[in-house]
């Protein structure tokens, strides 16, 4: 059926379309005047591709980079993610999502849910016939994955991370380990004599909080449990760690003595060390710790709880014995 448009406006490009609620038309004037063989008016070439799978996708196993930014230059082009270019990098799927990102020097340590990776930036991973990897220059921004020797991840609790000194450390909920991440590889540093108190009490904990204490050189590792109050769904219960209907477990590892040194009675939603100086946050308040008042020693958030010292001794007394933490005669 043919319809009689009358132009109105001249000299202008309007977008073709149909409105199919109140029948409006559009169409796109390429002459001056709309005259016949008049002076024609050009974009160019336009070049361009239809897309016809536009739905989100999404790949918790993979990364994806923009382009350059090169704030000497002016160069802006982190708003740009090319098709045509090699930008995406996707890992094993068997390993779980992409948890926690972390650059250290040349490379970028890749933490999934099970396991450990890094992956060398501005740079490629080739092997001799030997089997020795040499590292040489290349146009691709993330290289070959390379991963750490054991299947371990940090399932998904990235905020029990934590870096110091080229150490990083960090909680595997789902095995019931702590781990340090060194040049030596992966170690399972809750094997230094809390093993079982990890692997019992991990597995329940909702959130793992750990941080660097940069004041006494420990790492810190905060387990948050909900609690039912009414079923009393829980074990190992400590009225001295009950806060609000949840069970914290707060511990220090000491590197000095390759040793879990400390248990400690407040319950942080956040830590962080400035300066030398550690602080934490608990019900939306910023508190430093260490910081010697006199009376308000053994208190956290304004809560006083009773300092102890446990003492584990040999029971075979006939045989003389070293403590790293302590001598005695």
């Amino acid at each position: 059926m043919a319809k009689v448009i009358e132009v109105k406006y001249f000299n202008t490009i309007i977008v073709k379309g149909v409105n199919e609620e109140n029948f409006t038309w559009h169409i796109e004037e390429s002459r001056i005047k709309g005259g016949y063989n008049n002076t024609a008016m050009d974009l160019g070439v336009r070049a361009y591709t239809t897309n016809q799978d536009f739905s989100e996708q999404r790949r918790p196993n993979a990364l994806i980079y923009s382009g350059i930014y090169n704030n000497r230059t002016g160069v802006n082009n982190t708003n740009q993610f090319s098709v045509s270019e090699n930008i995406t990098k996707a890992l094993d799927i068997q390993n779980g999502s992409i948890q926690k990102l972390f650059s250290e020097d040349s490379a970028l340590n890749v933490f999934q849910e099970e396991k450990v990776s890094w992956i060398p930036i501005d740079k490629d991973i080739i092997y001799t016939a030997e089997g020795e990897g040499l590292s040489t220059g290349t146009g691709v921004f993330l290289g070959d994955t390379v991963s750490y020797t054991g299947n371990y991840g940090i399932s998904k609790h990235p905020e029990s991370f934590a870096y110091y000194a080229g150490r990083k450390y960090f909680a595997d909920a789902q095995k019931g380990v702590v781990l340090r991440l060194s040049r030596d590889g992966i170690t399972e540093i809750s094997n230094y004599g809390m093993r079982s108190y990890f692997r019992d009490n991990m597995s329940r904990a909702k959130h793992i909080y750990g941080a660097w204490d940069a004041y006494s050189q420990d790492y810190i590792i905060s387990l948050y449990e909900p609690i039912d109050e009414v079923n009393r769904n829980f074990t190992d219960y400590d009225s001295n760690h009950l806060y609000y209907g949840s069970l914290y477990r707060t511990l220090a590892f000491d590197e000095s003595v390759l040793g879990w040194t400390s248990f400690f009675s407040y319950n942080p939603s956040f830590m962080s060390s400035l300066k030398n100086s550690f602080y934490s946050t608990n019900q939306g308040s910023l508190y430093k710790h260490n910081v010697d008042t006199g009376f308000n020693r053994e208190r956290f958030y304004g809560i006083r709880t009773p300092a102890e010292v446990t003492f584990v001794f040999n029971p075979q007394p006939d045989l003389s014995k070293n403590f790293l933490t302590m001598s005695y005669e």
